[in-house]
């Protein structure tokens, strides 16, 4: 039994000698690499580009609210920011992402503006002095009184009775004259020969003072005070009924004379108070020639004349019915569409 006891005592320790002599494995665990932080990259936000409208701040409400429309309509579907404002100044164009200025009258000073901020394109409405070039584009209306005469002539004949119709021009003025050929030409288109009914005869060849359409002009030196005998002249001694008045000698207080004769009247424009027998105004279209420039302006091509479409305003629709006004707008269609030549003989 000793010697049994000794043998596992002795067993014990060589084991434990045996395990003594091994050194404890330790599992090292590798600390992770740092990862490098890349700061994020700052990316500037884009600015919305600009569109300012300078309207003047004595401009009536109905066509500074149409003005507004239009502009506005044509930077949201653009995707532009719109500011209306009664001025602007050269430190006022360091505004972030102004692209394009759109002005009337009186002149902001476009071509000093303009010369200032050559990123910025600039239309002038109808402003005295501005002419196109660089990054300034004009609206223009020239040309287009052949076909403003030859329609005031359709129309007066559309409306008079036995086409007793005339006109009153400016004496020597060659434009003046083509338009007066229009005017016939327009009174023509409409009746033919137009022959009165109660005086079949009263238009001779050898007599051509007592045919219709009949003419008075004015002499470039008359005053404008003595403008009224003129259309005397056509309403009383040539029983005229209808008048077109030249552009270059409607005097405000002549047509407002002729208002108070009558007479109907077919104008150009319209007087701040209109007259008495005003049937309608033809005069170009400035928000359809907004529209129209509007894609050239937002691709920065400037320096051009944008042509104003004419169109029909201030129609008396007691005097020029829908239906009479439907035929007159179609036929002004087609002379913007060139399919009628105001001055063809």
């Amino acid at each position: 039994m000793r010697n049994i006891f000794q043998r596992a005592a002795l067993l014990l320790i060589f084991f434990l000698n045996a395990c003594g002599g091994t050194e404890p494995s330790v599992t090292v665990t590798p600390l992770p690499s740092e990862t490098p932080i890349i700061p994020p990259t700052l990316t500037a936000t884009p600015t919305i580009p600009l569109a300012v409208l300078i309207l003047p701040a004595n401009l009536d409400p109905e066509t500074a609210n149409l003005y507004q429309t239009t502009v506005y309509d044509l930077t949201q579907s653009s995707g532009y920011r719109f500011q209306v404002r009664d001025s602007i100044t050269e430190a006022d164009l360091a505004e972030p992402g102004l692209k394009i200025v759109i002005a009337l009258p009186p002149d902001p000073g476009i071509a000093v503006l303009a010369v200032a901020a050559p990123h910025v394109q600039f239309l002038s409405i109808n402003i005295p002095g501005v002419l196109p070039g660089g990054n300034i584009s004009t609206l223009g209306g020239e040309g287009q009184t052949g076909i403003a005469a030859f329609l005031a002539g359709y129309t007066a004949a559309l409306l008079t009775e036995d086409y007793r119709i005339g006109m009153i021009l400016p004496k020597g003025n060659a434009d003046a004259q083509q338009a007066s050929t229009a005017f016939r030409n327009g009174m023509a288109f409409h009746c033919g020969l137009c022959r009165p009914i109660f005086f079949p005869s009263f238009c001779l060849v050898e007599n051509l003072q007592s045919c219709y359409p009949q003419y008075v002009e004015i002499p470039t030196d008359e005053d404008p005070a003595r403008y009224g005998p003129y259309a005397d002249y056509l309403i009383l001694q040539r029983e005229v009924d209808t008048l077109f008045v030249y552009p270059d000698v409607a005097d405000p207080d002549l047509l407002t004379y002729i208002g108070t004769t009558g007479a109907l009247l077919i104008g150009t424009f319209t007087p701040d108070e209109r007259p008495g027998g005003w049937v309608m105004t033809i005069q170009p279209d400035v928000i359809k020639a907004i529209q129209n420039a509007w894609p050239q302006l937002i691709a920065g091509q400037g320096g051009v004349t944008v042509q104003s479409p004419l169109g029909l305003s201030d129609v008396d629709p007691s005097l020029l019915s829908p239906g009479k006004q439907k035929d007159v707008q179609e036929m002004l269609d087609k002379l913007q569409q060139g399919l009628i030549n105001t001055n063809n003989p």
